[in-house]
């Protein structure tokens, strides 16, 4: 009788302690009391980032030194320099100064052109010819197809020059031709002078060679024949030989070259023409 008393309690203190145990597991299965904390993680959203504007190609500070030569004598030099952009009747403007000093002779220009179509906007010119000087003063209206040219030197004298397309200038005339994107053997514009008009060519893909070293070159000549230019046929297109722009018939031929102020720290020393400037 006895044994049957324990060994009923027995299997009743076992079945408790399963019922305990089995308790304890669902509760810490299943409890939200019991469950791990959620973390969220700290995803960052998605912003769009804007590219970083690319900085407008600009010329400023180039500078260009020619060697002016009449024949196979060099009678003097002419420099190009591209400065700051200034505002000029509520417009903003490129500004160009060319220097040609030659014996007897002094031409000092400011030749402020338009920004996009690089078309000149107002000439200021001084001559010097040994002791006697002359301002000149040329205004373009490229809208109208109209040049009044002011001269100044006993008297004031001032005449208009009336074409059907927007005028040229010959100095800023090599450098127009630096524009385009692509060059391809046959393109061509038209340059209206203020005494005659031309049809601006590039006839081909040559090879020259100048004090400042042997390049590539675009080479454009005029139809009818007169002016002829030599143009790197690389990023920097630096007209490197000129004829027949003048009106004393005299080439120039480049000698030294500043790149703009921008790309000075990109520019490779091994450029030919660029390693005494660097």
């Amino acid at each position: 009788m006895g044994y049957l008393i324990n060994t009923s309690m027995r299997r009743a203190r076992l079945w408790f302690w399963l019922f305990i145990t089995l308790a304890v597991f669902f509760f810490v299965k299943y409890s939200p009391y019991m469950q791990p904390p959620v973390v969220e993680e700290n995803i960052p959203a998605l912003v769009e980032t804007e590219e970083p504007e690319k900085e407008e190609f600009t010329r400023i500070g180039e500078k260009i030194l020619y060697d002016v030569v009449m024949g196979k004598v060099r009678i003097g030099t002419s420099e190009y320099r591209h400065l700051e952009k200034t505002e000029l009747n509520g417009h903003q403007v490129d500004v160009i100064a060319f220097f040609t000093d030659v014996v007897r002779f002094k031409d000092r220009e400011t030749i402020y052109s338009d920004s996009e179509s690089f078309l000149p906007v107002m000439v200021k010119r001084k001559i010097s010819r040994l002791i006697k000087q002359e301002h000149i003063t040329e205004e373009y209206d490229q809208d109208k197809f109209i040049l009044t040219i002011t001269k100044k030197r006993f008297g004031t004298s001032t005449r208009t020059v009336k074409k059907d397309k927007p005028i040229h200038n010959a100095i800023l005339l090599p450098f127009y031709a630096r524009k385009p994107l692509e060059l391809e053997i046959g393109w061509s514009f038209t340059a209206s002078l203020p005494q005659r008009e031309f049809k601006i060519r590039l006839a081909s893909i040559e090879e020259i060679k100048i004090p400042a070293g042997k390049f590539k070159t675009y080479y454009f000549e005029s139809e009818p024949k007169q002016i002829k230019i030599w143009m790197s046929a690389d990023e920097h297109r630096v007209p490197l030989r000129i004829e027949g722009t003048g009106a004393l018939g005299y080439k120039m031929v480049m000698r030294e070259y500043t790149p703009p102020e921008l790309l000075r720290s990109e520019m490779s020393p091994d450029t030919p023409f660029l390693k005494s400037q660097l």
